[in-house]
């Protein structure tokens, strides 16, 4: 449900009427629920938050959300809990034990087939059809998945642990779990190995007391080791699947390494070199003036600047995957903060300089980073490294518009892409034989059509219309949306469409000339960062200023006409498409002939 990008409707506070409501239906859903951990559940002071929102198949949910992190999800009248509750109350749900691979399956959209389930030694959990219950890995009881059983236990057993068990709502990592602080996942012990067996305690005393006995205790603790993984081995190996077992026979046929030091994987290498650039930049090129700082540049023009020569860091090859993942670890470390000052778009708004983390940590000589690049990024402002958004137009369903999408399954309030908005009105014109046949380039307009896609003055004169001419009016009647993605991070679908980059020459006393340059963080680009480019470039005086009527964005004002150099820096380094670029027809015409 929550694997793609949904679309947040409000975020409003919840009144105290609501939240003793929210009690009644938490103990109505959730009867084991104990009193004092119902209070500690929803407590009376801190602040609770009701997000509605849509999901990327247009099903409306409603999410409360306390300290940031969503604890319960509505969907049609129905509370279901999320993984950051059943993290704090693992037992609140009868829950199902699979293998980790699965888990990459599961936030991907999949449901869980029973032939991925672990029968453990107490047998299934005992659930009826339509409960609603938690999903487990092998080895740690803390939930990742959230889901509703399509059969009862009896069932699942009578079908052979065959077919489909659990339809599955939400899992860790999902878009869901990225709505709170998008904290790691716990190991929370199995109850399982927790428990030990009576009938062995006195050899177990005895062995005890042996080891501690024995001037020489490795060899007595190693050998218990190693009888105790045997055991475990065997038991596990009897809950493998065949390809599993015969991986585990495969692994188990190698020789033994216990000199021989592991090789670190490259994943644990990237990390490490993540660290050192992330070090090196806030103790030798971050200064307090430079604060606020996007985290695009923080990337861009500090990071890549102090990796080392020879090397590339990349932290999608990191165990980090993303910078915000990243950047959040550092700030759960006090080691800075980060804000979202303008929606979509985060930025560094503090850094501990005397952490003990940064204390710590031995800047690198400059001559171990690669001089070559240092200068280039000096000379370029790391303009090269500048990757542009995509942008994709995109279309939602208004309710004049629903008649022409609902035959297509379409909803109001769905969000569609150009190709998809145009497939469902040539499926609606062929499946109600629309198409004009002495003419197969015009349509002929039905009431639906009339209503979505004529004026009021046309509706009584117009009877036909061209394709192109049908596509565009309906597309042109619909909400405007635009989703951005920009690199290494998750698109944002974001309503109304995306502001240009406004340039504009305005007249200043003496008949002095300023270029004005607005939206610059729209498309993940520092105002700081081009203003300096450009007072390098055209040799003139630049300055940041804050965009009057906004809180959170800032224009660039340079001396003179330098629409010029401006077009060039945007639309040949920086990639941006020039119909996002408003106000180039303003650069100075070329000198007259003399």
């Amino acid at each position: 449900m929550f694997c793609k990008a949904f679309r947040v409707k409000s975020n409003t506070v919840m009144k105290g009427s609501d939240r003793r409501k929210l009690r009644t239906d938490v103990v109505t859903a959730f009867p084991a629920l104990r009193s004092e951990e119902l209070s500690e559940f929803i407590p009376s002071k801190e602040e609770l938050n009701l997000v509605k929102l849509y999901t990327h198949k247009g099903e409306a949910v409603t999410v409360y959300v306390q300290n940031r992190n969503p604890i319960l999800f509505e969907v049609e009248g129905r509370l279901y809990p999320t993984v950051y509750t059943l993290w704090s109350y693992s037992d609140l749900l009868p829950a199902f034990v699979t293998w980790p691979p699965v888990l990459q399956k599961l936030a991907g959209g999949a449901d869980l087939m029973l032939p991925g389930v672990v029968l453990p030694p107490s047998g299934l959990p005992q659930v009826q059809q339509g409960n609603i219950c938690a999903i487990t890995l092998v080895g740690n009881r803390a939930p990742v998945a959230v889901g509703i059983a399509t059969m009862s236990t009896a069932e699942m057993l009578g079908a052979g642990m065959k077919g489909k068990g659990v339809a599955v709502l939400h899992t860790y990592t999902d878009q869901l779990w990225a709505l709170g602080e998008k904290c790691l996942l716990p190991i929370i012990a199995s109850l399982e190995l927790e428990t030990t067996k009576p009938g062995n305690a006195s050899e177990e005393e005895e062995r005890q007391a042996t080891c501690l006995h024995d001037p020489s205790p490795a060899p007595c603790l190693q050998n218990a080791t190693e009888s105790l993984s045997l055991k475990e081995a065997e038991n596990d190996l009897m809950l493998l699947p065949q390809e599993d077992l015969k991986n585990a026979e495969d692994s188990a046929m190698q020789p033994p390494q216990d000199d021989v030091e592991e090789p670190r994987s490259s994943q644990e290498l990237m990390d490490e070199l993540l660290l050192q650039c992330f070090f090196q930049a806030l103790k030798s090129r971050v200064k307090k003036l430079d604060l606020p700082l996007l985290t695009s540049t923080f990337l861009r023009n500090y990071m890549f600047s102090c990796c080392p020569e020879g090397k590339q860091m990349d932290i999608k090859k990191s165990s980090y995957k993303k910078l915000s993942k990243f950047l959040q670890c550092m700030q759960n470390r006090k080691i800075l903060q980060v804000k979202e000052l303008s929606r979509g778009v985060e930025s560094i708004v503090d850094v501990d300089w005397k952490h003990p983390d940064i204390r710590a940590f031995a800047s690198i000589p400059d001559s171990a980073c690669t001089v070559q690049d240092s200068e280039k990024s000096k000379e370029k402002t790391g303009e090269q490294l500048y990757h542009p958004p995509d942008i994709v137009p995109l279309y939602g369903i208004s309710a004049k518009m629903l008649p022409l999408f609902q035959e297509a399954g379409r909803r109001k309030g769905d969000v569609l892409s150009c190709s998809d908005v145009k497939s469902c009105i040539i499926s609606y014109v062929k499946s109600n034989k629309l198409v004009d046949e002495k003419n197969k380039n015009f349509v002929t307009i039905n009431p639906i059509l009339c209503d979505c896609a004529l004026e009021k003055s046309e509706q009584s004169d117009v009877a036909k219309l061209k394709w192109e001419d049908l596509l565009s009016r309906c597309m042109e009647r619909l909400q405007p949306f635009h989703q951005l993605s920009f690199h290494g991070q998750e698109p944002m679908i974001r309503k109304g469409s995306l502001d240009p980059i406004d340039i504009i020459v305005a007249q200043r006393a003496s008949n002095k000339k300023v270029t004005l340059i607005k939206n610059l963080e729209l498309y993940g680009l520092d105002p700081h960062s081009v203003a300096a480019v450009l007072q390098q470039r055209v040799q003139a005086s630049a300055t940041v200023t804050a965009l009057p009527g906004s809180k959170d964005r800032a224009q660039v004002q340079i001396q003179g006409n330098q629409v010029t150099a401006l077009g060039k820096l945007l639309l040949e380094e920086y990639s941006l498409p020039r119909k996002y670029i408003q106000g180039l027809e303003k650069a100075p015409k070329s000198n007259k002939k003399k």
